[in-house]
């Protein structure tokens, strides 16, 4: 049987998009831990309404862009 990927655990085309207009946050983006991937990647996913995610999108791109290497502000990821 094939092993999935979890879903937090693979960058969504929407975010990657976004990333991949960021110089900065790319650069970021290239060095942070997968496991601070997967915790960015959640946030996002988690949100409940289309508005929330591509706000939560934009604050992960400024706050990448920042040097920042976590989502700020949130309990953590669930699946953990």
């Amino acid at each position: 049987m094939k092993n999935k990927t979890p879903a937090h655990t693979k960058t969504p085309k929407d975010l990657k998009d976004a990333i991949g207009r960021s110089n900065v946050a790319g650069e970021v983006w290239k060095d942070v831990t997968p496991l601070a991937k997967s915790e960015w990647i959640c946030w996002i996913t988690s949100a409940k309404k289309d508005e929330t995610r591509a706000k939560r999108i934009r604050v992960a791109i400024d706050q990448l862009s920042d040097g920042k290497r976590r989502p700020c502000c949130w309990p953590g990821c669930p699946h953990r």
